[in-house]
């Protein structure tokens, strides 16, 4: 069994499957994506990674970084505004493509790997390991958690955020009611197709069925935050913060969501930093 209680034999399709879902979509990933690309959302993220670059102790004049699982660069953005050199890596060749055309000239590299492992990348090479919205579609969270902390060099920092935080699982009633209150009526899932489809297998195919990917999303299997940290420590880390906060969507509406802001909370943000 893997770190995601899944036989290592399930691995390679469901590599397979993430490849396919994201070389379709990538071009309209933004679009979809609401809960990400939203000036609410992308503030809150600058400020995390600031914070996490402060406490780098490598003595890098010019830091690098790796954007593990970069998508459409939501990552790879950020850490050039903060002064990365950064490699931007992926399975979708797809998404590699669309960071090379928004990103030539700019200090960027992509890398395209193979979903288990980052044995392509040597021991201590990068200053800063970050990922956001990934570990989820891994189907060995913890071992990519473990190869982040390999590449990271004394001093360095491996930044993990947007997974959903453990009150998320806890039927906080103060949640449930904060989405009631604040969702607005989205018509336009009507109008997708695949919603149908993915409706149809969850009920009577796979009740773990997800549109893009998701393997570890249900409240029978999902990212365990302190195992996480504890591979990490494994591997010489001390936890700088581990934070839970209420992620914005765009169809929030914004008045509710500032009322339950420091109420409830559905995300987690973990930093940590090798000892060096």
């Amino acid at each position: 069994m893997n770190g995601a209680g899944m036989p290592y034999s399930d691995d390679q399709r469901q590599i397979e499957r993430n490849v396919r879902i994201h070389d379709r979509v990538a071009a309209d990933y933004e679009k979809m994506h609401d809960e990400i690309f939203n000036p609410v959302e992308q503030d809150r993220l600058r400020r995390a990674l600031a914070r996490a670059k402060e406490a780098l102790r490598t003595g890098a004049e010019r830091p690098r970084a790796l954007d593990f699982g970069c998508g459409s660069g939501n990552l790879t953005r950020h850490l050039l505004a903060l002064g990365f050199e950064v490699v931007a890596a992926d399975i979708s060749p797809a998404f590699l493509a669309l960071i090379e055309r928004r990103h030539a000239g700019q200090p960027v590299e992509t890398h395209l790997m193979d979903g288990r492992s980052l044995a392509s990348l040597a021991d201590s090479a990068f200053d800063f390991a970050a990922t956001y919205s990934v570990m989820h579609h891994v189907p060995d969270y913890l071992g990519a958690a473990t190869e982040m902390g390999r590449i990271v060099r004394p001093g360095g920092i491996v930044y993990i955020d947007h997974e959903h935080s453990p009150s998320y699982w806890g039927a906080d009633p103060a949640y449930r009611d904060f989405l009631r209150r604040a969702s607005r009526f989205d018509w336009r899932k009507f109008l997708v197709p695949h919603n149908y489809y993915g409706k149809f297998r969850r009920m009577f195919v796979d009740p773990h069925y997800s549109n893009e990917g998701d393997i570890h999303v249900w409240p029978d299997d999902h990212i365990e935050w302190d195992e996480i940290e504890g591979v990490l420590r494994g591997e010489g880390f001390d936890t700088l913060f581990a934070e839970d906060y209420l992620v914005f969507r765009g169809r929030y509406r914004p008045e509710v969501y500032e009322e339950y802001r420091t109420r409830c909370t559905d995300m987690r943000v973990l930093a940590m930093r090798k000892a060096g």
